[in-house]
């Protein structure tokens, strides 16, 4: 029965060690209390609503960090769209003269000896005209329109009875816009007052 009993002094020296042993959850006023009297005597109360404080000023740094990223995030998306847009437009521009050239082959005298070869450049000019279409390509319209200078760009003034002053009574080259944008103006004749 003596082995299970601990002699006196080693019962002191654990007492001793579980004194020293403190953790947060048993004793946090202690740590504070530790703590205050390295800081130079700040009361308990003052080091909570320090720590409150640089705690709000950590969470409030936090949230403008989160912000900005979530901004950036939004900028560098738009930029990638945009350049997506751009390195598209550059593309259809540098198409519109294939498509010229197949108007102005398609616009040539129709004989028996080319009907086959008119059928296949009809067929290709309508499959590119349909991807630039689908890429948001529209052409602008011109015949009988009055004359806007922000879409159409006037090659010869042609004196015109028929219709009045200032009308697009020709297109020399169809224009285009790209989504909304005019990517080339359409080069037209316009009506002028006819001098008596």
């Amino acid at each position: 029965m003596a082995s299970h009993k601990q002699s006196p002094q080693k019962e002191k020296e654990a007492a001793a060690a579980a004194a020293k042993e403190v953790t947060p959850d048993t004793n946090p006023e202690g740590i504070l209390a530790s703590d205050s009297a390295a800081t130079g005597g700040d009361s308990v109360a003052d080091q909570i609503i320090k720590l409150q404080a640089e705690k709000q000023e950590m969470m409030n740094t936090l949230v403008r960090r989160q912000a900005d990223f979530e901004n950036f995030k939004k900028r560098v998306e738009k930029e990638k769209q945009q350049d997506r847009s751009r390195g598209m437009e550059i593309m259809i521009e540098q198409m519109l003269p294939v498509l010229d050239a197949f108007d102005r082959a398609l616009a040539g005298p129709v004989s028996a000896e080319n009907a086959d070869y008119r059928k296949g450049f009809e067929m290709i000019r309508g499959q590119l005209w349909n991807s630039l279409a689908k890429q948001g390509l529209e052409r602008i319209d011109t015949a009988g329109q009055e004359f806007d200078p922000n879409v159409h760009h006037a090659i010869e003034s042609v004196p015109n009875t028929e219709h009045g002053e200032g009308t697009v009574v020709g297109e020399m080259q169809p224009g285009y816009r790209f989504q909304g944008r005019v990517l080339r103006p359409a080069m037209v004749r316009v009506a002028a007052e006819r001098s008596n």
